[in-house]
């Protein structure tokens, strides 16, 4: 069983390219967010993240393609980037009016949750820069023609306006006549889509656009919420995740949409917010792979689909086999939830190492 047919790296300036929203995070670190008098501040983006994973992790060369309003928070945001390492040849700067009414920086507060206490998350990006985006501000011809084997983007942009499933499409078009794979993280949030025509919208958009994609990945609320293939035997809280359901889902997917060469899902049972049970199951070109949920233990949960997802493009653009990039991406997703922040801070010595079962004993 093969990986996916990339173009060659070296015809390519970019190995992902990733399309979404950069926000600024305040993360109030152990306290909450309503209580809190000092916020750490971090950048993230669940296609960005995506990116940084794996040019920080596993060293491919990587962009994003996003905007920002030009004002000091903007520039934070900017320098955190830069720290990354990710390109920003293709970051979009949009005047800011003093006040935001034509574009603004969105704020992602989270607090992180412990034990009975889950984590939360409170947006505040209406209007950003990102959201504002249209198809002719980006020169996709030049992007594509420069060359990148993959596009990363997902269903947390199309969810930003009117404009972004626009933005998308006209992407993943440009990116197919070029070769480029496309890779879709359908990433729903109900709060996104909640005042912009809830689940009946969100499927109308993810299925419109899952015909240009070839890698679809999602958690065990997505598949459902997102594009509407219901899960047997799955209760409201998703403390029970019956692997043939998913089995049988994944499938439905692939009939729907001939096109899709590979799903995978991420297994995740919260027993608390400090303990969960993380695995994965995928479908790659007809072959069913599964990594068996394992507790773990998480210090900050979100991003940890972010880091799955690096991790499985990095084995499939590696040219390992599929049950090496689901191994990396189970791996490097539960490293990245045990440090703090959207982004991943692990080393890709550290991935091969869970990925063999090692200890936690200290490295000295």
């Amino acid at each position: 069983m093969t990986a996916l047919d990339f173009r060659p790296a070296s015809e390519c300036r970019f190995d992902l390219v990733s399309l979404g929203e950069v926000m600024l995070r305040l993360d109030p670190g152990p306290g909450r967010i309503h209580t809190t008098r000092s916020f750490q501040a971090w950048e993230g983006g669940g296609e960005y993240n995506v990116a940084r994973g794996l040019r920080r992790c596993f060293g491919l060369r990587t962009a994003v393609v996003t905007a920002l309003a030009d004002n000091p928070v903007g520039r934070l945001i900017e320098d955190l980037m830069l720290q990354g390492g990710v390109d920003l040849s293709y970051l979009k700067w949009m005047p800011y009016d003093g006040v935001g009414r034509g574009a603004r920086n969105g704020l992602n507060f989270t607090e992180r949750g412990f034990g009975p206490r889950g984590a939360v998350g409170c947006y505040d990006r209406g209007n950003s820069a990102a959201s504002c985006l249209r198809p002719e501000d980006v020169d996709w011809e030049r992007l594509f023609r420069e060359g990148a084997r993959v596009l990363h983007t997902g269903g947390v942009f199309a969810a930003l306006s009117e404009t972004t499933p626009d933005v998308v499409r006209t992407a993943m078009e440009s990116a197919r006549k070029h070769g480029t794979r496309v890779s879709y993280d359908l990433n729903y949030r109900e709060s996104l889509w909640r005042s912009f025509g809830g689940k009946e919208r969100a499927r109308a958009v993810n299925r419109s656009l899952l015909s240009f994609v070839d890698v679809v990945i999602g958690n065990e609320e997505d598949f459902s919420a997102a594009l509407g293939f219901e899960l047997e035997g799955v209760d409201e809280h998703y403390t029970a995740l019956p692997v043939e359901s998913f089995r049988r889902m994944i499938l439905s997917v692939m009939d729907a949409f001939p096109n899709v060469s590979t799903v995978a899902v991420t297994l995740r049972t919260a027993r608390t917010a400090s303990r969960n049970g993380w695995g994965a199951l995928a479908c790659h070109r007809g072959q069913f792979l599964e990594v068996p949920e394992r507790e773990i233990e998480v210090f900050d949960r979100v991003g940890g689909g972010d880091s799955f997802a690096s991790g499985f493009l990095y084995g499939l653009l590696s040219g390992r086999d599929p049950e090496f990039s689901l191994a990396c991406g189970v791996a490097h997703g539960a490293l990245a939830m045990s440090t703090p922040g959207d982004t991943s801070m692990a080393t890709l010595a550290e991935v091969l190492r869970a990925m063999q079962g090692a200890s936690a004993r200290i490295a000295r």
